[in-house]
């Protein structure tokens, strides 16, 4: 498998860790909650190091970009699915952009 795939895999783990650390620090009631809180922390240092891995192959932009762009997607449809957070037709429509934003970014 060539090294840009696995850099991209690597992105998608830890853009993966980040949303399950974001949904785990909405758990933990603002750290009242140990558990889930110290697990969220633990889910970003996980992140930052596939990030790292990452940046080996990817340029940093493109890299921080995917991650903070599926971050934002996986913890907003998270919150959708998960704590029934509401989600206007305009938030739906900033998803849409932000996939196309992340796709013209990769193909540069």
């Amino acid at each position: 498998m060539p090294e840009q795939y696995i850099a991209l895999l690597l992105v998608l783990c830890a853009a993966m860790l980040d949303v399950l650390a974001n949904l785990l620090l909405a758990r933990s009631d603002g750290f009242r909650k140990r558990l889930p809180g110290l697990l969220a922390l633990l889910g970003v240092g996980l992140a930052f190091y596939c990030l790292s891995l990452a940046v080996r192959t990817l340029d940093l932009s493109v890299a921080y970009a995917m991650w903070g762009g599926f971050g934002i997607l996986g913890t907003s449809l998270g919150g959708w699915f998960l704590f029934r957070q509401r989600l206007r037709p305009c938030a739906f429509a900033g998803i849409a952009l932000l996939l196309l934003g992340m796709i013209l970014l990769h193909q540069a």
